[in-house]
């Protein structure tokens, strides 16, 4: 990257930067995906035959998981075993022209392949290196294996999720994986700033990020209620202790709305909303603390209101009223909202399934930035589709190498 930020290209933030994505599954993949989303070249290494792992999740047809196509948009995806001669060597070339490397390795892994943040400085000094894992690169549990779900688990996340009478529960997305992706861009552009603004230069320019780090910063006061009150946060379904009103209801249709009157100002809205005048001009109720003791009563509420009129309704009612209110969305609510379209955050790709093009909405960039808006030029790439290319211009490779190398992209 230039010693001075620029807008590049398109106005694309990231535009003029490079990264090396050396990740497998979500972490390191998710972090990268921002970048590219924003302008940056963004050199994603799989491994020979099979490639990220990602690609055969939730496959229902075809070569290419969906998710895979998702979280792999706007990279170039190079075929190279790092454990081999050649594949080192070319990532030491790459590197020196490189801004960003990520990876989600377990500790220990690119200093057994000769490729450490030693080696690789030295290269190129000026190498911002995220290093995701399971409980970071450091302390008595970094050798241990490590995913998002146990990362979820050791964080405190798990405990605290579902219904109280039933296990541990789980949100159906990889948030460990994708927050400590969050957190690695992060900690990568605060490093290039500092650069940019003329900061000292270290030996290593290294973020390290461990999965459960970042779910457990996600927690609020978990730990500090403990401390002050001796209290431990159990399971409690759709609600959260002493965040009252605020959960899912079920309307007259069946379907269901989620509702926050846990401010004072919003809760007596609410209650004038679903009739209960009753309530909303009880001071008592203006404290936290006073609407936790009648949780149930001020349910009974909202439930008969909500219970008696479709969603629609119950919707207008709320937004007329100026309380927080959604519906409860699955995916084909989503795809055909009118704000979901009007916002970018649905767009259309022709994808390749079942070796057949086809139409497939994907998510749009986020966040938006006005005037310098990312885009998603292409959707995840085929296995090694960019081998040749980026191991001539980059790795200075000649064709025999490459040959050598047994790459089936390679033609």
């Amino acid at each position: 990257m230039d010693d001075q930020l620029n807008l590049g290209e398109n106005n694309l933030p990231l535009a003029g930067v490079r990264v090396l994505e050396l990740g497998n599954f979500i972490a390191a993949p998710f972090a990268a995906r921002i970048f590219g989303d924003f302008g940056a070249e963004v050199i994603k290494i799989e491994r020979p035959d099979g490639g990220d792992e990602l690609r055969d999740w939730r496959k229902a047809r075809g070569e290419t998981s969906m998710l895979f196509r998702t979280i792999a948009r706007n990279k170039k995806s190079v075929e190279l075993d790092l454990r081999s001669e050649l594949g080192a060597r070319a990532i030491k070339e790459i590197i020196r022209t490189t801004d960003v490397l990520i990876e989600n390795f377990r500790p220990g892994t690119l200093e057994k392949w000769g490729l450490g943040p030693e080696v690789l400085s030295e290269i190129n000094p000026e190498l911002v290196i995220v290093r995701i894992s399971g409980y970071g690169q450091t302390g008595p549990y970094k050798d241990r294996a490590g995913f998002g779900s146990s990362a979820e688990s050791f964080a405190g996340l798990r405990y605290i999720t579902g219904e109280p009478d039933r296990p541990a529960g789980r949100a159906a997305a990889s948030l460990g994986d994708t927050v400590a992706g969050l957190y690695g861009v992060i900690g990568a552009l605060m490093l290039m700033l500092n650069k940019a603004k003329g900061g000292s230069n270290q030996e290593q320019n290294v973020v390290d990020v461990a999965l459960y780090e970042g779910v457990f910063s996600l927690l609020e006061s978990l730990v500090p209620d403990y401390d002050a009150y001796g209290m431990v946060r159990e399971r409690t379904g759709g609600r959260l202790p002493g965040v009252v009103p605020t959960g899912s209801y079920t309307c007259q249709d069946g379907l269901e709305v989620v509702i926050g009157g846990n401010s004072n100002s919003v809760f007596t809205r609410l209650m004038r909303a679903v009739g209960r005048e009753d309530l909303a001009s009880d001071q008592s109720f203006l404290t936290t603390e006073a609407r936790g003791s009648r949780e149930a009563e001020l349910n009974g509420a909202i439930e008969a209101f909500t219970g008696y009129l479709p969603l629609p309704q119950v919707l207008d009612a709320l937004d007329a009223a100026g309380v927080p209110a959604a519906p409860v969305y699955d995916a084909a609510s989503i795809a055909q909202d009118e704000h979901y379209l009007a916002r970018g955050m649905i767009e259309t790709h022709e994808v390749k399934v079942d070796q057949k093009p086809e139409l497939i909405r994907f998510p749009g960039v986020v966040p938006r930035i006005p005037g310098h808006q990312g885009e998603v030029k292409w959707v995840g790439p085929d296995l090694g589709e960019h081998t040749e290319e980026v191991l001539k211009d980059l790795a200075g490779f000649d064709e025999g190498q490459i040959r050598a190398m047994g790459n089936k992209a390679v033609k």
